[in-house]
């Protein structure tokens, strides 16, 4: 394949230089306006990706100047202009790497900030970049080597068929994923119940990727979840600091309890307790009427699902401590058996 001279020249000049430069300035000045609140971590990651371009910068500074001194030589120097072909087309590659970061990064921090707690999925940030490397990549081919793109196009078309067929249940689970991150169903941090058949799965989520959303466990346990799958469960999402969470727990004492001081000694018994949102009411109401012991339902907010297990502790710990320094004892089941026949039981009788 030739070059074509006059399109390379075309190309490189210092219009698209500038209109490179002013968006990875533009994107650097969105990271400092915008994106202050961001976390440590944030941070340092988007400082080692402004100074990986910076590197590339420098290099396409380089060859760009490299570029315009051998195609200005070529004109007393013919050997020059075979140079200045390969520095100008190496100008393009390293120009469209740095179109295509810089614009994913543009991209990623204009999502996080609709996100700032959490982070984003790179699920829509991988399929952008992807788009637009193929779209430069097909451009770069018509425009610096005169290849006709409809046959290719007319290919792609046919193979896309084939690959669409085969891959049914990939292409699902692509635009299934999509379709949650549009939708904003959940983010990166948010714990999830999702009920699949009739089972229940609980995580947090960690990923969000183009095949699956990544949640992890109680114990650690790392489950993955077809986003296919996902779309179409039943998915209870705690957001933390939006809609409270309740939780109860039962106490069970015997008859012949004051039930109002019961009920009194358990509402004070929370009070103290971290983890309940105390802006929320607290009820403490009979809920068993069992033919043993009468149960006592204490009902109560919280705002982070992940710390339920603790507070659920702290709550029976204090409310049992509490009954116990005013002389009440939780009740046990028993059983009363009575023989009412003058006869002494026998082995038959059993």
């Amino acid at each position: 394949m030739k070059i074509r001279t006059e399109a390379l020249h075309h190309l490189i000049d210092f219009e698209p230089f500038i209109l490179v430069t002013l968006l990875i300035l533009l994107s650097y000045g969105f990271y400092k306006l915008f994106l202050k609140d961001a976390s440590h971590e944030r941070h340092i990651s988007l400082g080692k990706q402004y100074k990986l371009i910076s590197k590339v910068y420098q290099f396409l500074v380089g060859f760009f100047i490299s570029y315009l001194l051998l195609f200005e030589l070529s004109k007393s120097w013919p050997i020059a202009l075979r140079a200045s072909l390969y520095i100008g087309l190496s100008t393009f590659l390293i120009g469209a790497w740095l179109l295509v970061r810089t614009s994913r990064i543009l991209l990623l921090q204009y999502l996080f900030l609709g996100s700032m707690r959490a982070g984003v999925p790179l699920l829509v940030v991988n399929i952008f970049s992807l788009i637009l490397s193929f779209a430069i990549a097909l451009w770069g081919l018509s425009y610096f080597f005169g290849i006709d793109l409809g046959p290719i196009l007319a290919t792609s078309a046919a193979l896309s068929i084939v690959l669409g067929l085969a891959l049914q249940d990939t292409l699902g689970n692509l635009f299934a994923g999509i379709s949650l991150q549009m939708d904003r169903s959940f983010e990166i941090g948010d714990w999830l119940e999702v009920f699949i058949g009739g089972q229940k799965t609980v995580g947090q989520v960690s990923e969000i990727s183009w095949r699956s959303t990544t949640l992890i466990g109680w114990t650690n346990e790392v489950i993955h979840t077809p986003n296919r799958t996902l779309a179409s469960a039943q998915i209870y999402n705690f957001k933390k600091g939006e809609l409270a969470i309740y939780r109860s727990q039962v106490f069970k004492l015997p008859y012949g309890v004051d039930l109002e001081k019961v009920r009194k000694i358990l509402l004070d018994s929370i009070k103290s307790i971290s983890g309940v949102r105390h802006d929320m009411a607290v009820i403490c109401y009979i809920s068993e009427n069992h033919e043993s012991w009468i149960g006592f339902k204490i009902a109560y907010a919280i705002d982070d699902y992940s710390t339920q297990f603790y507070v659920s502790h702290s709550v029976v710990e204090a409310g049992l401590n509490a009954l116990y320094r005013e002389g009440y004892q939780v009740a046990y089941p028993h059983l009363v058996i009575s023989h009412h026949s003058d006869e002494p039981l026998n082995k038959e009788s059993y």
